[in-house]
C-alpha cells in the first residue's frame, strides 16, 4: 500500500526490549484531517501516532514503529501502564462524538486493514490486545467509539469478537465483585473494590463499546454480563 510521509517530532525511544504486543486505534475527534495532521505534528501539543488514515484511504505515517509516538496519554491495559512504549498508534480521521460522530467510510476500513495486518505480520501482537483508546483509557476516553466495525476487523483477523450469539443465554447479571475480575481479566483497568465506583462504571461502558455498540450506557444488564463473562472465558 502507499503510505506518505509527514514526520512529527513528537515521539522518544521505546523503553526496554523496544517489543511492540498491541495496536491501539483512535478518532482524531476533530473537525478535518488537515486540522488532525496538524496538532499531531505540532511541537507543542505533544501528542502523536504513528499513523494517521483519512476517510478517503489515504494514509499517512507519522512516527516510525520503532519509536515510541504519544497516542494513548495515561492508561492500562492488561496491568501494564505504559501503553505507548509497547504499542502502535493508528488515528482515523473521524470528527468523533464532540464534532458529529459518524460511521467509518469503506475506503478508510480496507486501509486500515491492510495497514494492520502489515503491522500483525511485523510485531508479534495478540489478538487480545488490537483494542481501542477508551479500552484503555476507560475513565478519559471514548474512542473509536461504537460506530467501528470491531466485528469486521475481526473477521480480517485483526482482533477478537467472539460468538456471542452462539452462547447460551443468562439467567441474572453476575455479582459486581465478578464482574469486576472478568473485567480485569479482559484488560480492563477495574478496582477490585465490590462497589459500583466511578472506574468499574467507565470500564463496563469502554466494555460495550466495543463489544456491545448498541447499549452504551455503563449500566450492568443481563446481556452486558453475559458478554463480559463470554470474553473473559475466551481471553484468559
Amino acid at each position: 500500500m502507499q503510505i506518505a510521509e509527514r514526520p512529527s517530532p513528537n515521539f522518544d525511544a521505546r523503553p526496554g526490549d523496544g517489543r511492540v504486543d498491541m495496536l491501539v486505534l483512535h478518532y482524531t475527534g476533530m473537525r478535518t484531517a488537515q486540522e488532525a495532521l496538524t496538532r499531531l505534528c505540532d511541537p507543542a501539543a505533544k501528542v502523536s501516532a504513528h499513523y494517521l488514515i483519512d476517510e478517503d484511504g489515504g494514509v499517512t505515517r507519522l512516527v516510525a514503529e520503532e519509536k515510541r509516538a504519544w497516542h494513548a496519554g495515561i492508561s492500562s491495559w492488561r496491568g501494564r501502564s505504559d501503553i505507548n512504549g509497547a504499542s502502535i498508534g493508528i488515528e482515523l480521521v473521524n470528527p468523533g462524538h464532540e464534532f458529529g460522530y459518524r460511521s467509518f467510510p469503506e475506503p478508510q476500513m480496507v486501509a486500515l486493514e491492510a495497514l494492520a495486518r502489515g503491522i500483525l505480520s511485523r510485531h508479534p501482537i495478540a489478538a487480545r490486545n488490537v483494542i481501542g483508546h477508551s479500552d484503555v483509557a476507560p475513565l478519559r476516553k471514548q474512542d473509536p467509539g461504537e460506530l467501528f466495525d470491531w466485528p469486521r476487523l475481526a473477521r480480517a483477523g485483526l482482533g477478537l469478537w467472539p460468538n456471542f450469539a452462539g452462547q447460551a443465554a443468562a439467567a441474572a447479571p453476575l455479582a459486581l465483585r465478578e464482574i469486576q475480575s472478568e473485567l480485569a481479566a479482559i484488560g480492563y483497568f477495574c478496582p477490585q473494590s465490590g462497589a459500583q465506583d466511578a472506574a468499574t462504571t467507565a470500564a463496563i461502558l469502554a466494555f460495550q463499546r466495543h463489544f456491545r455498540p448498541e447499549r452504551c450506557d455503563g449500566v450492568l444488564d443481563i446481556e452486558t454480563s453475559r458478554r463480559i463473562a463470554i470474553c473473559a472465558g475466551g481471553i484468559i
